[in-house]
Formats: structure tokens, C-alpha cells, sequence
């Protein structure tokens, strides 16, 4: 949990799994804005995607994130979703770390895909006096802004086209991870034999 009056950067996710396309993101907006940690929230059931297709068990997607931001300084692996179960909102989140901070302030920040569904998210209604908006841009890719009334900031980001689905389709065909996720997460995949991997 965040310390007193700290300034907090919120990435929540599935991180299914983590890659640099996150890192970048986390540490460019911790920079940006001075904040003092941003906390990588791992959706326990990230209801929108579990509808859709299976998800990795939290605690391997868990177990991903730590060694994806080891070494990395202001980044903080967070289970809170996990341990309160059940469907991950992001309002309840957010309001719990506002309770334990009053103090504090909180940055959600969200990409261009998420920040295109905000208002499909669980009382998205509440997200505003939860914390300030972050958006991730990237060159060339327009990001809409959110409704009036939401606190926003906007932070520019290096482009770099990944998605963990097609990561994980990577895995399943046996083509190389390297560079694509830090070596911690592709050492966490291949002890745990995620996606369908095989030895070679």
C-alpha cells in the first residue's frame, strides 16, 4: 500500500503476459508527472476479457509482473485485486487506495485501447473523483479524450506496437520472445509452461 500523501500512478491490467510496451508506459508517466511509485495492478478477474477467452491464473500473472519490474526503480508489483477476488474493477481499487492515502494522489493511467472502452468500465461514472486520468500517447495514434469533467493529463510514449495476444501466440508456435518481454517474465513462462510452451 502507498505511504502517506504520495503522489501514485495506477496501471491496472491482465498483463497476459506483462511486456516492455507496459514498462515503457509505467516508467514514462512515473517521470513525466514526478510521481513517487506506479503500482501495476493485476486484474484477479478481468471480467471484460474472462467473457471472451480463458485467462492465465492471477498468480502466474502475478508472478510475471514482480520479475518483469525487478531492477526497475518506482514500479511496484500490487495484488490488491487479487486479494479481494472476485470480478477487478478499477473503481474499487482506486477507492480502496484512497482510503488508506486521503492524502494522496492517484493517476490512472490508461492507453489509447482502454481509454476508448473508460466508459464501458464498472461505475466509470466515479473513476473522476477517484484520481486524474492519464493518457499514453504515441506518435501518430490518435487517443480520444474522456467526457468533460475528467481530470487529464497526457503523456507521449515511444511507440512500439506489441500485444499480448500475439505474444502468446508467439510462445504457442515456438518463435522468440527476446527483447519483446524483459528475461524474467520469458524465465517465469518457461518454468511454468505457460501458453503452450515447449522445450526445444
Amino acid at each position: 500500500m502507498a505511504a502517506p500523501g504520495r503522489r501514485t500512478g495506477v496501471l491496472g491490467g491482465t498483463f497476459d503476459p506483462p511486456h516492455i510496451g507496459h514498462l515503457l508506459a509505467a516508467l514514462n508517466v512515473r517521470h513525466a508527472l514526478s510521481l513517487d511509485e506506479v503500482l501495476l495492478v493485476v486484474a484477479n478477474d478481468p471480467w471484460q476479457k474472462t467473457a471472451e477467452r480463458p485467462v492465465t491464473p492471477a498468480a502466474d500473472r502475478m508472478a510475471m509482473v514482480q520479475a518483469a519490474i525487478e531492477g526497475l526503480d518506482g514500479l511496484v508489483a500490487s495484488d490488491l485485486e487479487i486479494g479481494r477476488g472476485g470480478p477487478s474493477y478499477m473503481v474499487d481499487t482506486l477507492a480502496e487506495l484512497a482510503a488508506a492515502d486521503p492524502g494522496g494522489e492517484r493517476f490512472l493511467i490508461v492507453g489509447a485501447d482502454a481509454a476508448a472502452g473508460l466508459l464501458t468500465w464498472d461505475r466509470a461514472d466515479r473513476l473522476p473523483e477517484l484520481a486524474t486520468l492519464v493518457l499514453v500517447d504515441r506518435p501518430g495514434i490518435e487517443c480520444d479524450a474522456p467526457p468533460d469533467g475528467w481530470p487529464l493529463r497526457r503523456v507521449e510514449i515511444p511507440r512500439i506496437e506489441l500485444a499480448s495476444t500475439d505474444l502468446r501466440a508467439r510462445v504457442a508456435d515456438g518463435r522468440p520472445l527476446d527483447l519483446l518481454v524483459p528475461p524474467g517474465v520469458w524465465s517465469v513462462i518457461r518454468d511454468r509452461r505457460l501458453y503452450g510452451f515447449r522445450s526445444s
